[in-house]
């Protein structure tokens, strides 16, 4: 019910600010930036530095304490959108208040980025595809294949904002994780939420967390007794060199084991969903997190 009341209202408030942005109140358009709105700002990061002084962007889940899972929209988001011209959404089943505002107000000339969509997954998939590696690249030529398409006059402009932000911005992202890859692949490692799953598999490392369990955990939903049996096992017999767990999401089964890897000395490294601190860039989340994380499996191999 709440969803569609917000739908209802958002709708009116669409049509209204529509009609403003195409009579110029909008001082960004009458810039000439291309207007981009975001539904998490992790990708809103991305998209903002592809984009340059070319474009205006606008991430609407921006605190680390909002779950997007579970977000309410409000007829200020609605508004937001109705001025986009680059929607930019997970999918996946992870934001669905985002796809369902755009589906219920569809405005002429507004492109929509689907991440799901691009990478073929659907819901059940994993959806955090911002924490594997081979997912972002996807993403990126996606948006500047967008921003092209948008505005073709500024085509060799974003072509130069791509090349930066792949052979630079992203340069020690890269660096951590092939570092990782080389000296700790296959280490065996513990992990909360489904999160992680994308970035552990692409670093090589071995997963023992059921993913049953870190699915749960993500979702909200029930955690099966035999996979916190397992994963408490796990941490008891040091089966695990290192514990990985969602800083932004420390339920009482997550403190549970954090404390059981204290009493083990298992080292522990952790994760967040969305930036945080909610100012810093993609690339600049994910390498605080890839130094910790090397750090936790240096003092858990000593390699």
């Amino acid at each position: 019910m709440i969803v569609r009341t917000i739908l209802v209202v958002a709708g009116s408030t669409l049509a209204a600010i529509t009609f403003t942005a195409c009579g110029g109140g909008n001082p960004a358009a009458a810039q000439g930036k291309l207007q981009v709105v975001a539904a998490e700002n992790f990708w809103g990061s991305i998209a903002s530095q592809l984009g340059g002084s070319k474009v205006s962007v606008h991430s609407i889940i921006v605190n680390p304490s909002t779950d997007p899972h579970s977000y309410e929209p409000t007829a200020g988001d609605a508004r937001t959108l109705a001025g986009a011209k680059l929607a930019l959404v997970n999918g996946i089943g992870y934001d669905t208040w985002a796809s369902r505002l755009l589906a219920a107000n569809p405005v002429s000339g507004r492109t929509t980025l689907d991440v799901g969509n691009l990478l073929g997954l659907v819901d059940g998939d994993n959806p955090h595809q911002w924490y594997s590696p081979t997912s972002v690249q996807k993403v990126i030529a996606a948006i500047v294949t967008d921003y092209d398409k948008l505005d073709p006059a500024d085509k060799t402009y974003f072509a130069a904002r791509e090349q930066h932000f792949e052979r630079s911005s992203l340069s020690t992202y890269n660096h951590l994780s092939a570092e990782i890859r080389t000296r700790f692949s296959g280490v065996p490692i513990g992990y909360s939420e489904s999160i992680f799953q994308p970035l552990g598999q692409a670093l090589g490392l071995k997963l023992l967390t059921p993913y049953s369990f870190a699915k749960a955990v993500a979702e909200g939903t029930e955690i099966s007794a035999q996979d916190k049996e397992t994963v408490d096992a796990q941490a008891q017999r040091g089966l695990i060199k290192v514990w990985i767990y969602n800083s932004q999401n420390a339920t009482p089964d997550i403190q549970r084991i954090n404390a059981i890897c204290r009493s083990k000395h298992i080292p522990i490294a952790t994760v967040t969903e969305t930036l945080s601190p909610a100012g810093d860039t993609f690339e600049q989340w994910q390498v605080a997190e890839l130094k910790g994380l090397i750090n936790a499996l240096h003092a858990a191999t000593g390699r």
